[in-house]
């Protein structure tokens, strides 16, 4: 997204609890005694979401994607680093169907140089998140289950009493491109009701429903670009009600099983008070380079590491550097072909900008570019911890992904300088 959007708004919950220790571990006290890395991999459950995806068969991925030649980036990395003094960074590069390019350096956590990030590390994605609803989206009216044009008032017949009149008709196809009229700011209010909320995330994300559309929309829908996380949670509601299971099991199943991604989940990835996966960071000041008087912050994962799953359909997933590459080289074939998954119709609908909507589309941003040789997308996350750029030519066949534990303006930076940097080195 532009870099304006920060993809949702710091006040966190992680997805994701310790479904169990090993006796042998002892625990630190407090996270600040958390100096050594423990390679501790558990299945995490929390509140009905499925925080870990299990290993996919070889057998059942649709789409393959090769890495045995890929480039190694480090030195590239490390520089960009270096000067924008971040955690880590991490880069893949996808020509067509192979990674070409691979690369990760630095810390999971500020401080702790005996735990280096890696190639398997789990990183959060944020808003990139809002592409893979909207996918979502797309798989289930090929099949369908539900129409671009269904309504909020045709999925929630029981609740168009407590709506809005002007809510009543806005589309599945205007909530997954920003212009539902679903305002940007979630109130305060409603986001301490989904902390208090004890539930599951899909009963939250009935609750987020009935509450952002009790007043008028912030604009005619259908008339204007707002981006709104609370948009894209209502419309993964809308999947999972037709459906009748979770949004989070939906994107498991549809997507995340078929492409092979077996690292995605939800929620920071890290387990808490370990460091077996990159940590997210802030700065006292965002706006400012790391450096004396505005150190680095290490977020231990846990409660506060996150925002609340009642808004994951707009930004919660986490998977590794390659099940990432994967995904965007899905969206590189089916925009120029059919696959088992969607045909070219749909992901050339995804990849379109709607008219008059700030040159967005359903979960990317849609601009041109020499380099590009016409149409490249784009589109950040961020839950003010991380920082995921990612950048797709589709008529070069090339999409670069760069990834960093931090958030903000210098996270920005350096993912923007990586994307340049592959650029020029993989695009001359």
């Amino acid at each position: 997204m532009k870099k304006t959007f920060f993809a949702i708004v710091l006040l966190g919950f992680a997805c994701s609890v310790i479904a169990g220790y090993p006796q042998t571990q002892t625990l630190p006290e407090k996270s600040a005694q958390v100096q050594h890395w423990q390679p501790l991999e558990l299945l995490l459950l929390s509140s009905g979401a499925i925080a870990q995806t299990t290993a996919t068969a070889a057998s059942e991925r649709i789409l393959q994607v090769e890495n045995s030649e890929a480039r190694n980036l480090d030195s590239i990395l490390e520089k960009i680093r270096n000067t924008h003094k971040v955690p880590a960074l991490a880069c893949a590069v996808v020509l067509s169907n192979r990674i070409v390019g691979l690369g990760a350096v630095g810390l999971r956590k500020s401080g702790v140089t005996n735990a280096p990030v890696t190639l398997q590390d789990k990183w959060h994605h944020g808003s990139i998140t809002k592409s893979m609803t909207a996918t979502l989206a797309a798989i289930m009216v090929e099949r369908g289950a539900i129409q671009w044009t269904n309504t909020l008032a045709d999925v929630f017949p029981s609740l168009t009493n407590c709506m809005h009149s002007a809510f009543l008709q806005v589309t599945l196809e205007q909530l997954t491109s920003n212009r539902g009229g679903v305002p940007e700011a979630i109130p305060p209010a409603v986001w301490s009701e989904l902390w208090d909320f004890d539930s599951t995330p899909r009963e939250a994300r009935r609750l987020l429903l009935e509450r952002m559309t009790t007043n008028a929309p912030s604009s005619a829908p259908g008339t204007r670009f707002e981006y709104s996380n609370a948009g894209f949670a209502i419309a993964g509601h809308m999947l999972e009600t037709v459906a009748g299971k979770p949004w989070e099991e939906l994107l498991v199943t549809e997507l995340f099983k078929p492409l092979g991604m077996t690292s995605a989940g939800f929620g920071v990835p890290a387990t808490p008070r370990y460091i077996n996966h990159p940590w997210g960071h802030t700065l006292p000041n965002p706006s400012k380079p790391p450096g004396p008087g505005n150190a680095l912050i290490p977020m231990e994962p846990g409660t506060n590491a996150d925002n609340p799953p009642a808004i994951g359909p707009a930004g919660t997933v986490h998977c590794s550097l390659t099940d990432l590459a994967t995904y965007v080289a899905f969206h590189l074939a089916v925009d120029k072909s059919d696959t088992p998954i969607l045909h070219r119709a749909s992901g050339r609908k995804l990849h379109t900008e709607c008219r008059n909507n700030s040159d967005y589309a359903y979960g990317w941003n849609v601009v041109h570019r020499d380099w590009a040789k016409g149409k490249a997308l784009n589109h950040t996350g961020s839950n003010t911890q991380w920082y995921s750029n990612v950048w797709l030519a589709p008529e070069r066949d090339f999409a670069v992904i760069a990834l960093c534990n931090l958030g903000g303006d210098t996270a920005f930076a350096a993912t923007d300088a990586v994307a340049a940097a592959m650029i020029q080195q993989f695009l001359r």
